[in-house]
């Protein structure tokens, strides 16, 4: 699946079979490694922030993860990095939608 015209992505914590991903903190772990792009570029402290473009949650009791796509726009292959681990994984990649 293509989401060139996504604004939002969720990539959640289930995989092909209907199970959770592990290990528990995956998408801490993920949206950890991304906290350094963000808007104006990483800064002093920026490390104990999530970026405002890749951050955890979670919907109905799933840990996932939210991705803008200002975060492709801004570096190409930290989008490609997290859709990768997605897909290498075998998680659900979902396009947010508004209600």
């Amino acid at each position: 699946m293509d989401f060139e015209n996504a604004k939002e992505i969720f990539i959640l914590g289930i995989n092909a079979q209907g199970k959770p991903f592990r290990p528990s903190d995956w998408a801490e772990r993920l949206a950890g490694v991304m906290c350094h792009f963000r808007p104006g570029g990483a800064s002093l402290g920026s490390h104990i922030q999530y970026s405002p473009w890749c951050f955890p949650t979670a919907i109905g009791g799933v840990k996932c993860v939210v991705v803008n796509r200002q975060l492709r726009d801004a570096e190409p292959m930290a989008w490609d990095f997290v859709i990768n681990f997605a897909r290498d994984n075998g998680l659900q990649i979902t396009e947010a939608c508004s209600l």
